[in-house]
């Protein structure tokens, strides 16, 4: 780190230094990134590959297919349950009454 001597500086230059450190330190993480990806990149390329390549290489999540049951609410229509997840109490209720849960496929 450079010796300076800051009793010596003016208000400008103090303030111009100041505003250097702030760009400096707002700017180092994405040097960093630049540099860590420049050397990635070199390191594909001498493997014989590209970095989309090799970024392309994952598995894509798997979606997971829609619910093929709706539940319906018996007395409120808007109210739904796919059938998966926790139970709402309506259905809960309905099938603790001795009722078919087939009833309120809709």
């Amino acid at each position: 780190m450079p010796d300076f001597n800051l009793a010596v500086l003016s208000l400008a230059d103090l303030r111009e230094l100041q505003k250097s450190v702030a760009k400096a330190i707002s700017t180092f993480e994405a040097r960093q990134k630049a540099e860590a990806r420049e050397k990635v990149e070199m390191l594909a390329k001498d493997l014989g590959f590209t970095l989309a390549e090799l970024t392309a290489l994952e598995e894509p999540k798997r979606k997971r297919a829609p619910s093929t049951k709706i539940y319906r609410h018996p007395e409120n229509p808007t109210l739904t349950w796919s059938g998966r997840g926790r139970k709402p109490g309506w259905f809960a209720a309905h099938v603790d009454a001795g009722r078919d849960p087939e009833e309120l496929l809709g």
